[in-house]
């Protein structure tokens, strides 16, 4: 089995819910997207409103919840890598605009821009078992229509979109608009930050 299929049922894995390879890639990517964002994080008072981890928890819980609704297509470590550094480097960016705009308004405090990102979980859970957790995965999928459903059981099983397409009629760019328009209601309904990818 090569490298390449190695990593496509990884990530047949992950977007299945499987905890242990949640677990696995908070493990592995963890430090790389926090190493990214303290590079990046260079004014003192963005540091005193979020850290990197709080960061990186937004990065992750986008991730784990678009890649669970087929939105991704990852056929390669270096893929995923590039993915996860352009989230956090975007997520980093919106949260520090959060916090300029606080900053003008003086009767609020500081730490309102970390509300921002992602609910952040408290320090004694674990990353993998908060963004691991299937009752996210489940409310998504229960805001979903039927038919949006049907596109994550399909993108889960592993069609392309062109595959969706032939299976449910239109285009396949057609397809991934509506899974894209789908997911970020939901992450809206769900108050969840977008993935700002």
């Amino acid at each position: 089995m090569s490298d390449d299929d190695t990593f496509t049922q990884f990530v047949a894995r992950i977007r299945s819910g499987d905890e242990q390879a949640a677990s696995d890639l908070v493990k592995r990517y963890e430090p790389l997207i926090r190493r990214e964002v303290r590079m990046q994080l260079e004014d003192q008072q963005l540091n005193r409103a979020f850290d990197s981890m709080d960061v990186c928890q937004s990065v992750l819980a986008s991730f784990f919840l678009r890649t669970a609704a087929g939105e991704y297509d990852l056929e390669r470590p270096e893929q995923l890598v590039g993915l996860l550094v352009t989230m956090a480097r975007n997520k980093l960016a919106s949260a520090a605009r959060r916090e300029y705009r606080v900053r003008r308004d003086a009767r609020r405090v500081s730490e309102a821009a970390a509300e921002g990102l992602d609910r952040v979980p408290d320090a004694e859970d674990s990353p993998g078992e908060v963004l691991a957790t299937k009752e996210l995965l489940e409310q998504f999928r229960q805001s979903l229509s039927d038919q949006e459903r049907q596109i994550v059981e399909l993108r889960g099983d592993g069609l392309t979109w062109a595959d969706v397409a032939a299976r449910l009629g239109g285009t396949a760019q057609s397809r991934r608009m509506q899974l894209s328009r789908a997911v970020e209601r939901v992450v809206r309904e769900l108050g969840i930050e977008p993935a700002d990818v």
